[in-house]
């Protein structure tokens, strides 16, 4: 005799299916997903972090994107951090005591910038803070995830990271549109009082993570110099160092991003509740994106996604001459309109393309330098999308854009969207199909 689920077993079969993706829901799982939503439902202080360094502090769009590059660095040396917390536990645990530093570091950068910070100076340490908060945040997580994912299929470590950064652009969704509308119609300082309250929740969900303390005997000088081992025999091996050495080239061609939002700010006169509704029509397009990877595209090799996503967004990333001649008028397209519907179609393109890369990193990291290891690979990211930063910045001085002259704003858009194709000739250093199955074993001691 066949005994039907009830309809409340099926209701839980579906939410662990389609919500969770088949994560088994769990405190540790909770406390992962709340870091995650945490970074990205900070995006609520993103424009006004941009308005203050634009219009209180009088900063141009060079040195507005030179100051984000430096604001980036955390992030290229999360390596520091993962080999702190492999290799240097604080009160006996390895993760745990690192979460809540780093809730308590970004609750003190945000409420500096919402009181004591009036100079680009004051302004560039407290970002530095704000984004050292993240980075350690970030580290822990990832090196949760990828021991959760070792030894697990394909299928099951992409569905981990997938519902991971789907709830990360859950939280940039919710207050995407909230960032405008709240700039419009409260202070800049206000909105910094509000972000300072969310770095907390980390430190509340820190003790949800399952781990136990860490004898006396392993938090010693031999332990620290097996990491340090383990750590560089991983980084020769070819199948780690050619994949990273393509991210790094993909990744760090030089944007343009600054300077276009000085011009549809001050040119175009778009006011922060439009860019909030941008920010959410992007959001959502992230999670589109990451949809359409775990739906339909994750058995695809990663030269393939990669390569195809390069080509489609230089070339959709051209349309953006439309909006800077003004020839989208003449087509009889609203400016509103035209950068709603690139923002939308480019976010899609780039969460696809940044999902593999995601799952191929943790498949590379053996077991005992997880968070050193895989924050190593990120941060070679991180570092490109810093290169890039200040390449657009270098660029955007060269062709004397400013805060009110955007006649070479056109050439930008042409140089930043080509440079993208130059890494596509080295695409054979990722790894085939088959090869990205193949997690790389420490050395015996």
């Amino acid at each position: 005799m066949v005994v039907s689920a009830s309809p409340l077993d099926r209701f839980k079969n579906s939410i662990l299916d389609k919500v969770l993706l088949g994560n088994e829901p769990n405190a540790e799982l909770i406390a992962i997903l709340t870091v995650y939503f945490v970074q990205g439902i900070l995006g609520l202080s993103r424009l006004a972090v941009s308005f203050f360094l634009k219009d209180e502090l009088h900063l141009s769009p060079a040195q507005v994107a030179a100051l984000a590059g430096v604001a980036a660095l955390p992030w290229v040396i999360k390596p520091l951090f993962g080999f702190l917390s492999d290799g240097f536990p604080l009160f006996r645990y390895r993760r745990r005591p690192y979460l809540v530093l780093s809730g308590i570091l970004g609750a003190i950068a945000w409420l500096a910038l919402a009181t004591i910070v009036h100079t680009a100076w004051a302004a560039t340490l407290a970002m530095l803070l704000a984004s050292l908060s993240v980075a350690i945040s970030d580290v822990i997580a990832d090196s949760i995830v990828v021991e959760r994912v070792r030894g697990q299929s394909n299928q099951a470590a992409g569905s981990l990271q997938s519902l991971s950064w789907g709830v990360s652009a859950l939280g940039g969704l919710i207050t995407a549109y909230l960032s405008g509308w709240l700039l419009q119609a409260f202070s800049i300082q206000f909105i910094f009082w509000i972000t300072a309250t969310f770095p907390l929740l980390v430190c509340g969900v820190a003790w949800w993570i399952n781990e136990k303390p860490v004898a006396l005997a392993e938090n010693s000088l031999a332990l620290v110099k097996t990491q340090s081992r383990n750590l560089w025999w991983a980084i020769r091996q070819k199948a780690i160092w050619l994949p990273t050495l393509f991210i790094f080239l993909w990744q760090a061609t030089p944007s343009g991003e600054t300077a276009l939002f000085f011009f549809t700010t001050n040119e175009l006169g778009f006011e922060p509740e439009f860019l909030g509704r941008v920010r959410l029509v992007t959001s959502l397009a992230a999670l589109v994106g990451i949809w359409i990877y775990q739906r339909f595209l994750r058995a695809v090799p990663f030269r393939v996604i990669l390569g195809w996503t390069t080509i489609f967004a230089s070339g959709l990333g051209m349309t953006t001459l439309l909006l800077v001649t003004h020839a989208n008028r003449a087509i009889g397209i609203d400016d509103h309109w035209f950068s709603l519907g690139d923002s939308l179609i480019l976010t899609v393109m780039g969460q696809i393309a940044f999902m593999p890369v995601l799952v191929l990193s943790a498949r590379l990291c053996p077991a005992g330098v997880e968070a050193t290891l895989f924050a190593l690979l990120m941060s070679i990211w991180n570092l490109a999308g810093l290169l890039s930063q200040e390449l657009g910045a270098l660029l955007t001085q060269m062709l004397g854009i400013t805060e009110t002259n955007f006649d070479q704003l056109w050439l930008l858009v042409v140089i930043t969207n080509l440079s993208t194709l130059l890494p596509l000739p080295f695409l054979h250093w990722l790894p085939a199909a088959e090869e990205a199955e193949i997690t790389p074993d420490l050395p015996n001691p």
